[in-house]
């Protein structure tokens, strides 16, 4: 099933459109939107794609999917964890501290006077349709291995430290991720620390071990 999965995240998320066509962030999700394939799941939980008029959201019975907290703390039901958003896979505050427009002004300052920022911010190469709950939880943290969770999903197989801000993504999504932080190194030349970058070797190994092992089975 892992296999299938995985084989599927990688047809769903390959998409052969140069991310210079895009000019915002916006314009990228919307022909995200438009043109996601029918057959899509959510990068971290595996989840159905449904179609609501123009929105994108999740169908929870085919994954098992819990949200962690289904009414926020003003008491109102959460709406993000009942719609699909779009997931910088390296986190636009991580590529973005490592350039000069965020130190002078953040985000908004980099969107503004940044082109290569906003060519990162809107390459659809690091997009990836989840969970808008599982999205907001993530946040900017880096992923790793997590020994115990403080956060539960039902079956959606993720960990999050929130005390140390690790996310640890499922099996299944990890070659995926690994591949994106390389992609985005090689192309902008995202910087990664040599644990971040000893992690990712090692899931796009043990993606490839699964596969062959799967092969000969």
């Amino acid at each position: 099933m892992r296999l299938f999965l995985y084989l599927v995240l990688c047809f769903v998320f390959t998409f052969p459109i140069s991310a210079k066509e895009f000019s915002s962030f916006y314009s990228a999700k919307k022909h995200l939107i438009k043109n996601l394939p029918s057959n899509s799941k959510s990068l971290y939980c595996g989840c159905d794609i449904k179609r609501q008029g123009k929105k994108l959201v999740p169908d929870p019975d085919a994954c098992g999917y819990i949200p962690r907290n289904p009414v926020t703390r003003s008491g109102k039901e959460n709406a993000r964890a009942k719609r699909i958003e779009w997931e910088h896979i390296v986190p636009a505050w991580e590529f973005g501290h490592q350039l000069q427009c965020w130190q002078d002004g953040g985000r908004k300052n980099c969107i503004k006077v940044s082109a290569k920022f906003r060519q990162m911010e809107a390459d659809i190469n690091n997009l990836a349709p989840a969970i808008g709950e599982i999205n907001a939880d993530r946040s900017n943290f880096r992923y790793g291995m997590v020994s115990t969770s403080s956060a539960s999903y039902g079956a959606c197989p993720v960990k999050v430290d929130f005390k140390q801000r690790v996310f640890e993504p499922p099996i299944y999504a990890r070659k995926q991720i690994a591949d994106t932080y390389f992609y985005m190194q090689k192309t902008y030349g995202l910087k990664i620390s040599d644990k971040q970058r000893k992690l990712f070797e090692s899931w796009q190994k043990l993606e490839i071990a699964e596969i062959s092992n799967r092969k000969l089975l």
